[in-house]
């Protein structure tokens, strides 16, 4: 083989082998970045030991050496405990399971602070209850969960401290007790229910009694409204009407004053008056004093003009006179 020939091939032997090498460290450069997400934490570990945290961000590590141990969530998690038996200071047993809402705070402590954190919790949650109900009776536990959550929650918290987690709630899901105890505690329910259900339809026929007592009085109220309105109304007209006769008499007045009537005139009026008034059904008659001079001086010009007739006619006087009275 030719010298040109051996160096040719070579060169195209490097001409292949340099991009390849470069890709393969592309590749592992790529490997080695990483992005921790919002809300999470990167154990790293160089060799075996830690060596750091990574939080939030983009990260690099060493190819071969640093390796991510653990990654953790750092949002809050909730537990579920199965019920657990336990006994009152009345030596009443009874089931009680229990809801832990947890965090972790601290993932180095979390990663090699305890094997098993979820099974270290449950058995802390477990002999925290047995401790506070053995202090309580039966009835002190139905009443006092507040208490209760809030003591089991003080407890795992500090006990949770050295494994970095913290214990923000802790909740009693439910109390089961004896079935004897069940029993008479629905008969007790029972009872209430009932009570109750009177009490709402005691209310209830109070409140009907109440509305229909409101209705009355508010339905008199309203007819005393009407009847004072129509006597107001009646009030108003006859006052009107009055007041009308009065603008009536008023002008009759000013129209005898407008044109200068005399006594004769007024005395004449005031027959015509007591004419009209005679034909009615009235069967009393009160004729002021003034009138009763011009009425007789009325009936005695009347018999004169009888007897001014009774003169002419020929046989008047002698039918006159023998004319029964």
């Amino acid at each position: 083989m030719s010298p040109f020939v051996v160096i040719a091939l070579t060169w195209s032997v490097e001409w292949i082998l340099i991009p390849i090498l470069v890709l393969l460290l592309l590749i592992l450069l790529i490997r080695n970045i990483r992005v921790v997400p919002q809300a999470n934490a990167y154990v790293i570990e160089r060799l075996g030991t830690y060596k750091t945290t990574w939080h939030t961000g983009l990260h690099a590590k060493v190819p071969f050496i640093d390796k991510i141990e653990r990654r953790i969530s750092l949002k809050e998690r909730v537990a579920d405990f199965p019920p657990q038996p336990v006994i009152t200071r009345d030596n009443v047993t009874m089931q009680i399971d229990t809801v832990v809402f947890y965090q972790i705070v601290d993932p180095v402590l979390y990663c090699y602070g305890i094997e098993n954190p979820i099974l270290g919790i449950e058995n802390l949650s477990a002999t925290t209850l047995r401790n506070i109900i053995g202090d309580l009776e039966l009835d002190e536990t139905l009443t006092s969960r507040d208490v209760i959550n809030s003591r089991m929650r003080q407890e795992l918290d500090e006990a949770t401290d050295p494994w970095g987690i913290k214990v923000n709630r802790v909740e009693l899901k439910n109390i089961i007790p004896p079935r004897e105890i069940q029993s008479a505690m629905e008969r007790q329910m029972k009872a209430e229910r009932e009570k109750r259900e009177k009490i709402l339809i005691s209310e209830g026929e109070k409140e009907a009694l109440i509305r229909v007592a409101e209705g009355e009085k508010e339905a008199a109220i309203l007819r005393a409204d009407a009847k004072k309105e129509q006597a107001i109304r009646e009030s108003e007209g006859q006052a009107e009407a009055i007041l009308k006769i009065q603008e009536a008499t008023a002008r009759g007045l000013q129209m005898i004053k407008d044109i200068n009537a005399d006594e004769g005139l007024i005395a004449l009026k005031s027959l015509e008056t007591m004419a009209k008034v005679a034909d009615g059904r009235a069967t009393k008659i009160i004729i002021p004093s003034k009138l009763q001079g011009l009425a007789g001086l009325a009936v005695s010009l009347n018999e004169m003009m009888k007897d001014d007739t009774d003169a002419k006619s020929p046989s008047g006087d002698t039918d006159a006179r023998k004319r029964p009275n």
